[in-house]
């Protein structure tokens, strides 16, 4: 269910309940010619649209703009830089709004820059502001030694579940490292995620525009495919079937 549809009384169900609430976390980038610019972001929704179908799972609004870097091209292609320290400041404070509200089960899903599940400014980024949140969050309503306390000493023996504090908020790749490997690959703009969006946004996707290509990332992007884009969208989901709870 997307959380801009949803009444009063359902969130409040829905926190009770413990539904998992999600944050697709993306980016504004420059994507070739052949791509839209909000491919980072789409991916995701896309796939959780397909998660919903089988799964309660509450879909908060996106976050579109992130630490995208200048690393692709510059501002004139279209990219949206936000620096990192604004970036976590800004999720904090969304993260924060959750936690604080009663949400205990949230996700944040980012897929720009999760090669091989790897640590980049905007996944730490949004690490950074989930532990911070956390630390905040137990001292404000359990005092300070909150983790000493003999109220936690069963605190190993509930590590990753939900009454384990830091798994409040979880921080997961779109992909994750296995299901890259399983998908076939991972790229920017290219055959994978130019498949990726085939099997998610095809209408955002225009192979036509393949000529105008020059850069050396966006070479393999004919050879995408709606099939392939399926085989990855199901990757994807079983990925996430695992790690959503």
């Amino acid at each position: 269910m997307q959380l801009i549809d949803m009444f009063f009384d359902e969130i409040e169900d829905a926190k009770k309940r413990k539904v998992p609430f999600i944050i697709p976390i993306g980016t504004i980038e420059y994507h070739a010619h052949h791509m839209s610019c909000g491919t980072d972001t789409m991916v995701v929704m896309g796939c959780l649209r397909e998660l919903e179908k089988e799964k309660e799972i509450i879909v908060c609004p996106p976050v579109w703009y992130g630490v995208a870097s200048y690393a692709v091209g510059g501002p004139e292609t279209g990219t949206i830089q936000v620096d990192e320290d604004s970036y976590g400041n800004y999720i904090y404070c969304i993260v924060k709004s959750l936690i604080y509200g009663g949400v205990k089960n949230l996700y944040l899903i980012p897929h720009h820059q999760t090669e091989e599940a790897g640590l980049m400014p905007m996944t730490i980024a949004c690490h950074k502001a989930a532990k911070k949140v956390t630390m905040e969050y137990m001292e404000d309503t359990r005092g300070k030694g909150w983790w000493g306390s003999d109220s936690y000493k069963d605190y190993y023996a509930n590590l990753g579940s939900g009454d384990d504090p830091f798994s409040y908020v979880k921080v997961i790749p779109l992909i994750g490292k296995d299901a890259q490997h399983k998908c076939g690959g991972f790229d920017h703009a290219g055959k994978w995620e130019t498949s990726l969006m085939l099997g998610t946004y095809p209408e955002n996707v225009d192979l036509t525009r393949c000529n105008r290509n020059t850069e050396w990332f966006a070479q393999s992007a004919k050879e995408a495919t709606v099939a392939n884009g399926k085989h990855m969208v199901d990757c994807t989901l079983e990925w996430l079937r695992d790690q959503i709870k």
